[in-house]
């Protein structure tokens, strides 16, 4: 039997219309304990169906060792028909009650050994597609307060520049990485925009195209990420995650399938792998 715990809302900003992030703080305790890469079952009770409790899964963009509130980035799921969750918290208030499942999910845990059991000091490329971006904003704050010394990039794609919903938090960790240094935090954060022809981007200069297209060769022979990180990305140096909908993970292994990628889920007998990801669709 499914046992519900209380939560209230504690902070709604949108975004733009149909993106948000919220806060919600537990009611009869602590905030539970999670891993980065991890997700959470917010649940409401859908008056268009007798108060039957509706469920969905997030991907937590706050970090562990923050205790003071859970948050999340929400897209409002509008087609083919509205989200009968989504279309409900958009209408969400400050100090309004919602019911939550205890944290899960492993498909985007933060690898520690490799199959040896050395330590991976692998570089950890995130990559995020739209509100996939949440888990990879969780690695980051996380990883930071660890003092975790491996480098660390998060490229996150959008649409529309008001889509790049954590681009000042992630554009502050990256200043703090060149301020202290990459030997104490080596951080990069970059963004690319699929709709630059839009009017509403026209003041956007970076990379344009499906976040994917970071991995694409230029005339140099380099991708934009290998400039980005000042070299050749091998499975031997780095390991990806991924999280968006099934396009932007395909996408992705269309480019790193030819260099002897491999996923978790076609891991080799030896148990290797370079690429973790979790899709929403």
């Amino acid at each position: 039997m499914v046992v519900d715990n209380k939560a209230t809302v504690t902070y709604v900003q949108l975004l733009k219309e149909d993106l948000l992030v919220m806060r919600i703080v537990p009611k009869d305790g602590p905030v539970p304990d999670y891993e980065a890469g991890q997700f959470l079952t917010l649940g409401l009770a859908n008056p268009l169906d007798k108060g039957k409790i509706v469920r969905r899964a997030y991907s937590i963009a706050s970090h562990p060792e923050n205790k003071e509130y859970i948050e999340f980035v929400i897209r409002w799921v509008r087609k083919p028909l509205p989200g009968r969750l989504t279309t409900q918290l958009f209408n969400v208030k400050e100090g309004d009650e919602i019911l939550w499942l205890k944290p899960a999910g492993k498909a985007l845990g933060i690898s520690q050994e490799l199959p040896s059991g050395e330590k991976d000091t692998r570089r950890i490329v995130c990559i995020g597609g739209g509100t996939g971006l949440a888990p990879f904003v969780s690695f980051a704050q996380h990883l930071r307060d660890t003092n975790d010394k491996r480098e660390i990039v998060v490229l996150h794609g959008a649409s529309y520049v008001d889509e790049l919903s954590y681009k000042d938090l992630l554009t502050g960790l990256e200043n703090e990485s060149i301020e202290r240094g990459k030997d104490e935090w080596n951080f990069k954060y970059s963004a690319a925009i699929s709709r630059p022809q839009e009017w509403f981007n026209r003041s956007w200069a970076g990379q344009v195209g499906r976040v994917e297209t970071f991995l694409r060769p230029r005339d140099n022979g380099l991708s934009p990420l290998e400039e980005l990180v000042g070299g050749k990305i091998t499975k031997e140096n780095t390991i990806f995650y991924v999280c968006g909908w099934q396009g932007t993970i395909d996408g992705v292994m269309d480019f790193l399938n030819p260099k002897g990628f491999v996923t978790e889920h076609d891991k080799r007998d030896d148990g290797s792998f370079e690429v973790k990801y979790e899709s929403y669709g």
